[in-house]
């Protein structure tokens, strides 16, 4: 991520550690991600053996982590913050 917003200047990182509280954003995001595909997997698969459930919800976790990581970082920085969209910009 940026230091600070090419846009209006504003520091992201307030702090050293202002972001640890982003990993449990990411945590409740990757768990609703886990829980969602389980659910799909029992309903559309017959309820597979574990290895079956593993083999496709541990690919996916890797591949939304980097977003998953931003996506984290921005919801922190809104719910700690307070930064609100500004019109026009």
């Amino acid at each position: 991520m940026f230091e600070h917003c090419p846009q209006c200047g504003l520091r992201y990182e307030v702090e050293p550690g202002y972001f640890i509280g982003a990993m449990y954003v990411s945590y409740a995001i990757s768990g609703g991600v886990a829980l969602v595909m389980g659910f799909l997997i029992f309903y559309l698969g017959g309820d597979p053996d574990g290895w079956i459930y593993a083999c496709f919800i541990a690919p996916v976790m890797i591949l939304i982590a980097p977003i998953n990581f931003r996506i984290s970082r921005v919801i922190w920085l809104h719910y700690v913050a307070g930064i609100q969209y500004v019109k026009g910009l």
